[in-house]
């Protein structure tokens, strides 16, 4: 099992930044994939950003280019930065890790929410 705990959220103006963390215990080594979702009012949860074990990246169209996903192995950790944020990238963002290759098992963290307004 994975513990997921995410912090960094809050309220921020249109255009601001914010960067997002998510602390992550258990078995670590484990871990295929980690990313950031993000579940709106009324909406599904979405993707927004994912990381391989090896590296690779992957951006939801509408955040590429201000969003970037970055880990520190060593600290166990996954970061959002987010840089002009939008009205509509409010939403309670999600840490996910992958477990599991034949049978992928997903965890997830408590979410933290993002405001964007004036």
């Amino acid at each position: 099992q994975v513990q997921l705990v995410e912090s960094g959220g809050g309220l921020v103006q249109p255009g601001g930044s914010l960067r997002l963390s998510c602390a992550a215990s258990g078995s670590i080594a484990s871990i295929t994939a980690m990313g950031w979702y993000r579940q709106a009012p009324g909406k599904q949860r979405e993707s927004v950003a994912t990381i391989t074990s090896g590296g690779r990246t992957n951006y939801a169209d509408s955040v590429k280019g201000r969003f970037t996903i970055s880990r520190d192995n060593a600290k166990n950790t996954l970061y959002l930065q987010m840089n002009s944020l939008k009205p509509e990238d409010a939403a309670v963002y999600y840490c996910n890790a992958d477990l599991g290759v034949v049978v992928t098992i997903k965890y997830w963290g408590q979410g933290t929410q993002v405001t964007v307004s004036a």
